[in-house]
């Protein structure tokens, strides 16, 4: 059987205030022509369908369009809930699509329930495991103690591994989880280490998982990170389809195209999609950015300016965009970084003049950046009107006073 591992679609997540949804229907739209042409049997979308718990019209409509595509290419879809999704609307009439070859797995109860599809050498059970809230799920398993993520997927685990006993067969499991290899399986000297851990490293709001809570399965496909990550030869992450972040670039974009033989796994390779807009990150003094001929090949691209001026230049995202019509993102770094001095206010201002108080002032919240000449002329005018306009008023004032002083 030949399985197409993706996760974290995210439809309907906005990029730097951009909407992702044209270059994810691209995207998935390429999905569903390798799905054609590679003769794949099963897509698997672990978590994060969505990005939002109350998806856009626009969403529904792109994730319709391209689990039509699939299902035409010819393979089976199995969705899971993530931590992004609304179980709740993701789940509404499952049932129903069930019956057109999409299974989507939203609802707690139905971790150890597989969907079980059939090759030349048997059964292969997917036990997709919806993204499970410790908080929501205890109260339905009295019996358990459910207070972190790591615990609940145990569980949830020892549960599928109880059915897949009575089955038999080869199976893959689908998980949303945080999920790290903190050892073999067998050492159960690292448990406590990791009880420790889990209470205080996170990852998108979820806690730490160890690997070893997925032995069992043939195949572990999970989603949550959002890079492409190989935790062991059964277990991985394919990361999001497109670009969400500029944390993400250089990233790889696509899934994990995995044969499952009449024994188990047999290989594993890694799958490209296109990317429709590259992101790079660009790093230098504003006057560099826009001058530079070795930028040129990112100027169609998403652009993140680290901008290493001494003081931050103006309308510095304005001129970037004349060169990067999709700069996004802007931030000052600067590459030198003046001295700060421990002297009190009260004492840097001491005996000096107005003019000297403000040229200070520019060159404290300048990185030590001074005003410029045509500055110090406009500053040296507006301090002398202010002047001249106090001297009037004390004039005036002196001489509206009564003569000889008070009667």
């Amino acid at each position: 059987m030949r399985i197409l591992h993706t996760s974290d679609w995210h439809v309907g997540r906005t990029f730097h205030g951009h909407s992702t949804l044209a270059a994810l229907d691209q995207v998935l739209a390429a999905l569903s022509v390798e799905v054609r042409q590679r003769d794949i049997d099963v897509v698997i979308v672990a978590g994060d369908v969505f990005d939002s718990a109350v998806p856009s019209r626009d969403s529904y409509e792109l994730l319709t369009r391209a689990l039509g595509a699939i299902r035409a290419a010819g393979a089976t879809v199995i969705l899971t809930s993530g931590n992004h999704d609304s179980a709740t609307r993701l789940g509404f009439q499952s049932e129903f699509a069930s019956f057109g070859g999409v299974h989507v797995i939203a609802r707690p109860e139905q971790h150890d329930r597989p969907v079980t599809l059939a090759d030349e050498h048997g059964p292969v059970h997917f036990y997709g495991i919806p993204y499970l809230e410790p908080a929501l799920v205890r109260g339905r398993y009295p019996e358990a103690e459910l207070r972190t993520h790591a615990q609940t997927l145990g569980f949830a685990m020892d549960r599928v591994r109880a059915d897949l006993a009575e089955r038999g067969g080869r199976s893959v499991a689908i998980s949303h989880c945080f999920a790290v290899n903190v050892g073999p399986a067998d050492d159960t000297s690292a448990a406590p280490f990791v009880d420790d851990v889990v209470r205080d490293i996170t990852a998108g709001g979820l806690d730490l998982v160890p690997l070893r809570t997925f032995d069992g399965p043939d195949y572990v496909a999970l989603g949550h990170i959002h890079g492409r990550s190989t935790l062991s030869e059964r277990a991985r992450y394919s990361g999001a389809p497109v670009h969400y972040s500029f944390s993400e670039a250089g990233k790889q974009r696509g899934g994990w195209l995995v044969e499952l033989g009449p024994d188990g796994l047999d290989a594993v390779e890694w799958l490209p999609l296109p990317v429709p807009r590259a992101l790079s990150v660009l790093t230098g003094t504003l006057e560099e950015l826009l001058t530079d001929a070795v930028h040129t090949p990112a100027e169609g691209d998403w652009v993140r300016a680290i901008l290493t001026d001494q003081s931050r230049p103006l309308d510095a995202m304005r001129k970037l965009q004349q060169r990067y019509r999709w700069c996004a993102d802007l931030s000052h770094q600067p590459s030198v970084v003046a001295a700060a001095s421990e002297a009190s206010y009260a004492e840097r201002v001491k005996a000096k003049s107005d003019a000297e108080i403000v040229a200070g002032f520019l060159e404290h919240v300048r990185n030590g950046d001074g005003a410029s000449d045509a500055e110090r002329e406009i500053l040296a005018e507006v301090i002398a009107t202010n002047e001249a306009a106090r001297s009037g008023e004390l004039a005036g004032e002196l001489a509206g006073a009564p003569a000889g002083g008070a009667a």
